[in-house]
């Protein structure tokens, strides 16, 4: 329409006034009109560009201008217009849904919560209800900041950290590369060499992915690489004192092919068990290097981020040995940001993120774990204080228990302990006199080359530099750092901007998130004719990163963070080491930081002149910087590693010694399940009784030759009882001797047959349970305790018809075991888990016999684990065991389809529906499994033939 540039005009100024809490709020409506008339241009900018990241419009605005018809150009921004309002509406819409979605989940969640506090409350002693009250140590874990840690004799720690994305490796880490590869990499890599020339550590193992893709480098592909520390360069270690510190690479999902975080999660169960295979052979190998005659177990197994917390809660189970655990940046706070920004449901949100699987696996990991290592008291108090398994006032109830030795039945919170990050103290750091000219004794040294790269985008490279080490990630808030750079004009006289956003080949080969706040950065560059006074190089090398540092500082610079949020802060810690003065976020880690430090300013990161004021005011006042500079230089000691190292160990030494129940070599010798070259395993949990032992028949006839009778042998797991086991094999004339074991009560118990003949088929079997994998999954079980909970938590469950309540969940004591509570359910109950966990009970809860029954077990009893454990016992390969499943069954049913097992997957008509029990699951089966899988096969039908069709494509040798 021609003509219409000023209708365009009113419309968007509306939507400024209108709807300002959808488009960022009275702010940037009063900054345009504060610059003169109200430009589209501008508004388009700043507040669709860098607040929606939505790259396709950016492109039409650059078409609408390239348009030599007015006619053509006006017809494209009132499309432009429509759209932006449509982005606004949605956003608004998705607040008021969420809003009501908390409002509706709010009240429920905090009854229970002050519920489960108050029943807590009626077991304590008189006057225990306000004990250490003020004290934050006791109310959730232990904090480190001006505590002296206790000091303990350390011998020979073996330590096993976990940190499975990115690009992991010792030197010359490709830091910014893609999103994955960022501070969690160079903090894993940095503390696992520090830790490993410890004193008392004799060797530390940090686990990641083997990458062999192409277009990366091959030192990822390589199975180990040692680590060579410059931490503790005077200490001397002697020879056979200690082994080191080593990446070791377990290979898991796709070969040749690199994957972000979000697609690892159908692999993890196959990294689980490759590393339990390391840890099995590294443990012995220490123990026959050490001289001590017998395997030395990890003393603890740390898990970095969430999907390798879920594979520190399944190899700490697997092994029975402490897990320790550092969530980096939590799925919760992640989600709830997300929401506030409103440009994606929550659906969404989960299709993109695998959201809802990340926050189910921090729960896990708060389950299982002794000890939550964070960085700052915030991180407890707002982030963890979102999950369900963990909350401050009961958590310090339930310490003031423990700390008077009190029975808690069960109940137990993790302990949370504040451990600043570390930095690594392995270069000089220059000193300067008042006038900023450093101080130099000796010959004149060459500029390092990365000083050419960023000053050749300077007209004057004299002036301070204003530094920023971050990612082009829209939470990194980049955009808002260059719009107060560029809307201050003395701030621009004063200083230059260097923008260090990782390293880049092409904007147009980037992740779409970062190439559009790249493209956000460029374009407001060119809108505030920045040129000769921000540089943006597109490389730089990790080990150059301290000479970026020392150039900002030798031209009394500042380093600036103002991300929305800031979880760990390192380049914070950096700066300050590097006699750097900073400005940063007052969200998160930097008020920690700077309690320590005092070397600088914090800020609003919404909040651009405040942002450009504190930046003018730390560069142009001399005495400000030059305090703030002494202060980090003489506080930073508190963030290095050795110090960091020492409260960490000194956390390890509380933890109880376990190990796991290895078999001697006579015991394995007399145990005819670890003579078998192959073990199948039935787990069909999704068919009737007539079908599974139909599918017994199949499989045992199937597998059985003439040539090696033995060499196969057979193991049932199931839910049911190990009576009730034996009472379906003896009706159909089947003999129970005929297994090698019986995983029961849904991975709870292990039986072995045993007979007084001399064959299996003597009549007179009796089973025998396996006392020591018992002791394997005992961590944390409530007994007693926990099934009074659960038989009076059962009659509150009921369905309202009317005036009519039914209850739905009944106590099933006869098929309930000393470690598995059996309930008979009417309608499965997703939120049991949830309510579990808010009163701090740490178990499973699993639907099976088609969701007609519950099993509540201890958290480290499954029938998946079961079979690890069977490999840890007997020696029992993993990769020779055959898992036999039906196209669906108990809710437990997911963790037998991965890992390094083969699985059969029988389909047919004879499986029954068990739609009921899948309910439970807050995310899609394919988040967690890879049904493309080589190791699993699917085969239609369940005869001899059809089962021997499957055994032979996986190498199992038939008739």
């Amino acid at each position: 329409m021609v003509g219409n540039d000023n209708w365009i005009n009113s419309y968007l100024d509306a939507i400024l006034d209108a709807g300002k809490s959808a488009v960022g709020g009275d702010r940037p409506s009063l900054l345009l009109r504060e610059r003169g008339h109200f430009s589209p241009a501008r508004y388009f900018v700043e507040e669709v560009i860098t607040g929606y990241d939505e790259t396709d419009l950016y492109k039409t605005w650059l078409r609408a201008n390239a348009m030599r018809s007015p006619q053509e150009r006006n017809t494209r921004l009132e499309n432009m217009t429509w759209r932006i309002w449509n982005l606004a509406r949605k956003k608004k819409e998705l607040e008021k849904e969420e809003a009501c979605r908390l409002l509706k989940r709010h009240p429920e969640t905090e009854k229970t919560r002050i519920d489960a506090t108050a029943d807590m409350s009626e077991d304590l002693f008189e006057g225990e209800k306000g004990e250490d009250a003020g004290d934050p140590s006791v109310a959730y874990g232990d904090s480190t900041t001006g505590v002296s840690p206790k000091t303990s004799s350390v011998d020979k720690l073996y330590i096993v950290l976990i940190s499975l994305h990115g690009l992991v490796r010792g030197e010359n880490m490709e830091l910014g590369r893609d999103s994955d590869t960022g501070g969690q990499v160079k903090y894993v890599v940095e503390f696992a060499k520090a830790l490993s020339s410890s004193p008392g550590v004799y060797r530390v193992d940090l686990l990641t992915r083997q990458i062999l893709a192409p277009n990366f480098d091959r030192s990822y592909g390589e199975p180990a690489e040692m680590l060579v520390s410059t931490t503790f360069k005077n200490s001397k270690q002697e020879k056979g004192e200690n082994s080191g510190g080593y990446i070791i690479r377990i290979p898991f999902g796709p070969r040749d092919m690199y994957l972000t975080k979000e697609r690892l999660w159908p692999f993890i169960q196959e990294f689980v068990d490759g590393a339990l295979s390391h840890i099995v052979r590294m443990s012995k190998t220490i123990g026959e290097e050490i001289g001590c005659g017998h395997p030395v177990w990890p003393a603890v197994i740390h898990g970095h981020y969430a999907s390798a917390g879920i594979a520190a809660t399944l190899l700490s189970g697997a092994l029975n040995l402490p897990m320790a655990f550092t969530g980096h940046f939590l799925g919760k706070d992640k989600l709830e940001g997300l929401l506030k920004q409103g440009r994606q449901s929550r659906e969404e949100i989960n299709m993109t993120y695998k959201i809802m699987r990340r926050i189910e696996a921090e729960e896990l990991s708060l389950d299982a774990s002794e000890i939550v290592i964070a960085s700052t008291r915030q991180e407890i108090e707002e982030q963890w204080n979102l999950y369900d398994g963990f909350e401050v006032i009961l958590a310090r109830k339930l310490r003031a228990r423990v700390k008077r030795g009190a029975n808690c039945y069960g109940r137990y919170m993790p302990r949370m302990v504040i451990i600043p990050p570390g930095v690594e103290f392995g270069h000089i750091i220059h000193d300067f006199d008042i006038d900023g000219e450093e101080e130099n004794h000796g010959p004149a040294s060459e500029d390092p080359p990365i000083w050419s790269q960023i000053m050749r985008f300077f007209t004057n490279p004299r002036k301070p530099m204003i530094l920023a080490v971050a990612r082009p990630y829209p939470e990194k808030n980049i955009t808002t750092l260059v719009k107060a750079f560029g809307e201050c004009r003395p701030l621009r006289e004063l200083a230059n901007l260097t923008l260090i956003m990782g390293n880049r080949e092409a904007i147009s080969k980037m992740h779409n998130t970062s190439a559009s706040v790249l493209t956000s950065v460029l374009t407001l560059i060119d809108e505030y004719d920045l040129y000769g006074q921000v540089a943006y190089p597109k490389h730089h090398k990790h080990s150059e990163v301290p000479d970026i540092y020392c150039l900002a500082t030798r031209t009394k610079g500042a380093f600036v963070n103002v991300a929305y949020f800031e979880q760990f802060g390192v380049t914070l810690i950096e700066a300050a080491m590097n006699g750097l003065p900073v400005i940063a976020t007052k969200n998160g880690a930097p008020v920690e930081i700077h309690q320590v430090l005092n070397n600088g300013l914090l800020v609003d990161p919404h909040d651009q002149n405040a942002i450009a004021d504190a930046l003018y005011k730390l560069l142009s006042e001399k005495q400000l910087w030059s305090r703030c500079r002494e202060n980090g230089l003489k506080n930073i000691h508190q963030f290095s590693w050795p110090e960091h190292c020492k409260n960490h160990l000194s956390r390890i030494l509380t933890l109880g010694m376990r190990s796991p129940a290895v078999g001697s070599e006579e015991e394995r010798s007399k145990a005819p399940i670890s003579g078998r070259k192959h073990i199948i395993v039935i787990s069909v949990d999704s068919v009737n009784k007539e079908n599974l032992v139909r599918i017994i028949r199949n499989a045992i006839e199937a597998a059985h030759t003439e040539n090696t009778p033995a060499s196969t042998g057979f193991v049932l797991s199931t839910s049911l009882t190990i009576s009730e086991i034996c009472s379906l094999l003896v009706s159909v004339g089947m003999h129970p001797a005929g297994f090698d074991a019986f995983i029961c009560n849904s991975g709870s118990s292990i039986y072995y047959p045993s007979y007084s003949g001399n064959t299996p088929s003597n009549s007179k079997v009796t089973h025998v349970i396996d006392r020591n994998h018992q002791s394997h999954i005992e961590y944390r079980w409530g007994g007693e305790g926990l099934r009074k909970y659960l038989v009076k938590w059962a009659t509150s469950v009921v369905e309202r018809k009317g005036r009519i309540e039914r209850q739905m969940i009944f106590e099933d004591s006869e098929h309930s075991s000393t470690y598995c509570l059996a309930f008979k359910v009417v309608n499965p109950n997703h939120e049991l888990r949830k309510l579990m966990r808010i009163q701090s009970l740490r178990c499973n809860a699993l639907y099976n016999h088609s969701a007609t029954r519950l099993s509540v077990t201890p958290i480290h009893a499954s029938r998946s684990q079961a079979i690890r454990y069977l490999f840890v016992r007997w020696g029992i390969e993993l990769p020779n065991i055959v898992v036999m499943v039906g196209e669906s069954g108990d809710s437990d049913y997911e963790e037998l389809l991965g890992g390094l097992h083969r699985t059969i997957i029988l389909k047919g008509d004879f499986n029954i529906a068990a739609n009921r029990i899948h309910t439970v699951r807050r995310y899609p089966l394919q988040d967690v499994v890879a049904l493309d899988s080589s190791n699993i096969i699917e085969v239609q039908g369940c005869t001899t033939e059809d089962i021997k069709s499957a055994l032979r494509q996986i190498g199992v040798p038939t008739q």
